[in-house]
């Protein structure tokens, strides 16, 4: 016993000593701190177990455990109480002296081995020192299951470790068993992401990740994140004194956490809903309409409103497909209620496809009769042709002028537009233009200069008076932007070399933390690519394999075990993903597309 203690437990023997000499300068109360000396950081440590560690024949009815501490504790969380395979219900716990005491509303199975987690649940009752964890197995037959299991868990887009991530093991391989029954053993995944799920049985499983909102251990697909490993799984390792896996390391210990062996890795992920139907519509001016679908790419056979001409009507999906806008292109008065008819493919009650025409009320939220007073309310913009016109001078040479307008244009001359610019001696000329139209925004375009522009240089694009009309009938007032490139010369330049390319990919750099998407690139063909402009710090490039080839990237389907679109971040030669970019300096690095990806 007081060997297996000591492996578990490595901290004991020195926690005694220490909360002896702690003791033996002060004896305060247990619910008061003391008012002199220094502040107690050391967390509590465990001095007794019940039942004992590796017990077998555990009673299945009214199982009661206990965890005796060398002081008074807390239970902080009470949701880290953690039972694998879990019951249908949390245990329960109680305080008794400086023991925790836990408890299970249902019986436990016979014959199963079972690990109560208490990691990151409590804490002593002074100064709130969390406990830095413990795993405890015990068995209600006649011996202790010995595989183990370990991975990691990470989001798909940024591939950052998830903390508190359900993991869970399944014997049944059937599809549905994650949606309808808790599973064979399970886990939460620490603040690295990692997960061990230990002393399982030796035998064929399937391997889930899962954010598990409500707590019950199955997933909810309308609510929670999944993630899934695409083959079954056997355990290969098995549980001894010496596996560091099993260890209960200190967070902030990066080296210890970092070298633990990560078997599996999952990406978790949010569905898209696969029932197909119309969940929200709305008239948001005279002419504009959406309609919003619950799953993406949204099959529409057809479209129309009575009493519109067939070729007055402009409609516009978004990249998924599960939103459409709808405008009407006509400048005369529309009617209070547009009834609008869309034949699609919508889901019936056992939940296949078919083709249903839905009739949709859409009521003009700005109806009311002109009067005298509503004509105070009318402002300007409420009867011009409204469009933003926007150039950043860091992504001016990448993006162009982006030039993007309210409602769709029926009347356009991009060749009115001016393109002029100013050398350093304020010496004037006229620049070429070309103009794109988005492809996937009908009221986006982008202007390009034809010339290479250059520091020092002031460019301006002007949009002349009534040149643009939409379907309003409204034209356009005049503007005009100007931009120069940054001159500032700590500003460096990362090259980015691309090789064996023989897919489609998104190319983004990332800021340090991951969390803004600075510069965005797609490409299909080995080639070199420019991030002028940067401000000397750390940066991440993020490459996501675009297999479909539509711009986005996709997520998976549990169902049709198609796991999101693989994403991956450039690792250097060190081993890091943070390119440090110093001021005033020119970097290049190389990717191997096929190497990374394979």
């Amino acid at each position: 016993m007081k060997k297996v203690l000591s492996y578990l437990c490595p901290a004991i023997p020195v926690a005694f000593i220490l909360g002896s000499m702690i003791f033996s300068h002060s004896c305060a109360n247990t619910t008061t701190p003391p008012s002199g000396g220094p502040k107690d950081t050391i967390p509590p440590v465990i001095t007794e177990i019940f039942p004992a560690i590796g017990a077998v024949n555990i009673p299945t009815h009214k199982t009661k455990l206990e965890l005796e501490f060398n002081e008074y504790v807390t239970v902080k969380d009470a949701k880290s109480l953690f039972l694998s395979p879990p019951l249908e219900k949390s245990p329960k716990y109680k305080l008794k002296g400086k023991s925790v005491i836990i408890t299970f509303e249902g019986d436990l199975d016979s014959n199963k081995t079972y690990t109560l987690d208490v990691t990151n649940a409590i804490a002593d009752n002074n100064e709130g020192n969390m406990f830095p964890g413990y795993t405890l197995v015990f068995s209600t037959g006649s011996r202790i299951d010995s595989m183990v299991v370990t991975g990691i868990v990470q989001d798909c887009n940024n591939l950052q470790p998830l903390k508190g991530a359900t993991v869970m093991l399944y014997k049944d391989q059937a599809d549905s068993a994650i949606f309808l029954k808790r599973p064979d053993a399970a886990v939460k995944t620490d603040d690295w992401g990692f997960f061990c799920l230990r002393n399982i049985q030796d035998t064929v499983y399937r391997l889930y990740a899962l954010i598990d909102e409500n707590n019950n251990n199955k997933y909810d697909p309308d609510a929670e994140k999944v993630a899934f490993l695409d083959s079954v799984i056997t355990p290969v390792m098995m549980v001894s004194d010496s596996l560091p896996e099993l260890f209960k390391y200190e967070m902030t210990d990066t080296v210890n956490c970092l070298a633990r062996k990560q078997e599996y890795e999952l990406n978790i992920f949010r569905e898209m809903p696969s029932m197909q139907m119309i969940v929200n519509k709305e008239r948001v001016g005279d002419r504009t309409a959406y309609v919003t679908f619950m799953a993406p790419y949204a099959k529409i056979d057809s479209l129309w409103i009575k009493g519109v001409p067939q070729n007055n009507i402009i409609t516009q999906f978004n990249p998924l497909q599960d939103s459409l806008e709808i405008w009407v292109n006509d400048p005369k008065p529309q009617p209070d209620t547009f009834f609008v008819n869309i034949k699609y493919m919508k889901t019936d009650t056992l939940g296949m496809l078919n083709s249903f025409t839905e009739e949709l009320k859409l009521v003009n939220p700005n109806r009311k009769v002109l009067g005298k007073s509503s004509r105070k309310d009318i402002k300007h913009e409420d009867t011009t042709a409204v469009f933003t016109l926007e150039a950043k001078p860091e992504t001016v040479e990448q993006y162009g002028f982006v030039f993007e307008f309210k409602y769709p244009i029926v009347e356009s001359a991009f060749d009115s537009l001016t393109f002029r610019y100013l050398n350093p001696k304020q010496e004037e000329s006229i620049g070429q233009y070309t103009v794109e139209k988005d492809t996937l925004n009908l009221r986006k375009y982008i202007v390009r200069p034809t010339e290479k522009l250059l520091p020092g240089y002031e460019y301006f694009l002007k949009v002349p008076h009534r040149k643009f009309k939409d379907i309003n009938g409204f034209y356009n007032d005049s503007t005009e932007v100007k931009v120069s490139l940054p001159n500032d010369d700590k500003l460096s330049t990362l090259y980015l070399t691309l090789s064996n390319v023989n897919n489609k990919y998104i190319v983004d750099l990332l800021n340090e933390k991951r969390s803004s998407v600075l510069r965005s690139y797609i490409i299909d063909t080995d080639q070199t690519l420019v991030f002028p402009y940067l401000k000397a710090g750390k940066y991440s490039i993020r490459i996501t394999e675009d297999l479909n080839r539509n711009g986005i990237v996709d997520t998976g389907i549990l169902l049709e075990h198609k796991q999101p679109e693989k994403v991956r971040f450039y690792k250097l030669e060190d081993g890091t993903f943070l390119i440090d970019i110093p001021e005033m300096m020119e970097i290049d690095q190389s990717v191997d597309m096929q190497e990374m990806f394979k």
